[in-house]
C-alpha cells in the first residue's frame, strides 16, 4: 500500500469541491496528474472513493471514512508544526473558525484580526454559517472551533460562554415605529426590510423566524455587511434586523428598537471538540477571544435580572 500525503491532500480538495479539476487547481497540478494520483490512491486502498454524478463527484461510504482519517492526519501534522514552531520562533499555523453573523460581525472578526497582528505567522479561515449547523461542523472537524447562538446537546463538544448579544430592529428616524419602546417581529414584518445577503446567517434566521410566525419578509433589497444595511435604512429604504453588537457606530437618521421576543437575547457559545487537542496557536486564539475585554463585558448580562432584558 503506497501513496503520498499529496494524494491525501488532493483527495480532500476533490471531496470539498466535488470536482477533480478544482481539486487539481488547488494543488497547482494538471487534471490528468490529479486523475493519476487519485487512481493510485484508490488502487492502494483497494476501493473506489468517489462516484461521478451529474452534480459532481460524491464520496462513496469508503471515501467518507477516508475523509475523516485524512483530516485527522493533516490536523496532526499541523499540530506538530505548530507546537514545534512555537519553540522556534513563536506561534505558527492555520486555524479554521465558523461563526454566525452576530459573532462574526459584532465580536470575533475584530478580535481575530488583533490576534493575527500580534502573531504574524498564524493565518485564519473564518466562515459564516447558521448557528444550527456550527456544532456539527466542529464535530466533523471541518473547523477547529465554532461560535454560535444557543446551545447543543452533543456530548462530543465542550462549550465556553462567549458573549451576550441582542437582536434589534433598525428603522429610519421618521418611521412610524421609531418611537416604540419595543416591537414584536410580527409587527415589524408589516414593513419593507433591508436584508443581509441571502446566504448570510442573519437573513436565514430572519427567514426562519418569519416562517414560524407565518408572515413573509417584504425584502426590498439585500446588502453585504451591516454597515451597508444601516446606511440603506438611514436612506429610508426599509427597516432591518441587526444585532446590538454591530451598533457601535450608528449612522445618523437611524433609530434602534428592542425586539420584544424572548429569542432576541442571544447567548453566544464557543464550541470545541472534547476529544480534539488543538494546536498551541489555536488554543492561544481561543483564549484571546474569550478574554477580549469587550466580549467579556457582555457576559455580565447573564447576571442581570429578567426585567433588565431589553425586549423581554
Amino acid at each position: 500500500m503506497r501513496y503520498e500525503l499529496t494524494d491525501l491532500k488532493l483527495f480532500l480538495e476533490i471531496s470539498q469541491a466535488r470536482s477533480l479539476s478544482i481539486g487539481a487547481s488547488a494543488l497547482h497540478i494538471t487534471a490528468s496528474s490529479a486523475s493519476y494520483r487519485l487512481k493510485n490512491l484508490e488502487q492502494a486502498l483497494g476501493t473506489p472513493l468517489f462516484v461521478r454524478t451529474p452534480r459532481g463527484m460524491d464520496l462513496t461510504p469508503a471515501g467518507e471514512a477516508v475523509q475523516i482519517h485524512a483530516r485527522e492526519i493533516f490536523q496532526g501534522i499541523e499540530r506538530l508544526h505548530g507546537d514545534v514552531g512555537y519553540f522556534i520562533s513563536g506561534l505558527k499555523g492555520h486555524v479554521r473558525v465558523a461563526a454566525n453573523s452576530s459573532a462574526l460581525n459584532g465580536f470575533a472578526t475584530a478580535s481575530i484580526g488583533r490576534f493575527l497582528v500580534l502573531n504574524p505567522d498564524v493565518n485564519a479561515d473564518i466562515e459564516e454559517r447558521q448557528s444550527e449547523s456550527i456544532p456539527a461542523a466542529v464535530v466533523a472537524k471541518e473547523v477547529d472551533f465554532g461560535i454560535f447562538a444557543g446551545s447543543t446537546d452533543s456530548s462530543e463538544l465542550q462549550l465556553h460562554s462567549y458573549a451576550i448579544d441582542r437582536l434589534m430592529i433598525a428603522v429610519p428616524t421618521g418611521h412610524v415605529l421609531a418611537d416604540e419602546a419595543a416591537v414584536k417581529l410580527g409587527a415589524a414584518l408589516e414593513f419593507d426590510f433591508v436584508c443581509m445577503s441571502r446566504s448570510s446567517s442573519n437573513f436565514m434566521f430572519l427567514r426562519d423566524m418569519s416562517q414560524r410566525i407565518g408572515k413573509p419578509i417584504r425584502a426590498r433589497l439585500h446588502a453585504y455587511g451591516f454597515d451597508a444595511v444601516l446606511a440603506l435604512v438611514s436612506a429610508g429604504l426599509g427597516i432591518a434586523l441587526v444585532p446590538s453588537s454591530v451598533l457601535t457606530r450608528l449612522p445618523a437618521g437611524v433609530a434602534i428598537i428592542p425586539l420584544a421576543e424572548p429569542w432576541a437575547r442571544r447567548e453566544l457559545n464557543l464550541a470545541m471538540r472534547v476529544d480534539g487537542r488543538l494546536p498551541s496557536f489555536a488554543v492561544a486564539l481561543v483564549k484571546f477571544l474569550l478574554e477580549d475585554p469587550r466580549v467579556a463585558r457582555t457576559r455580565e448580562d447573564k447576571m442581570k435580572p429578567p426585567d433588565q432584558d431589553l425586549g423581554g
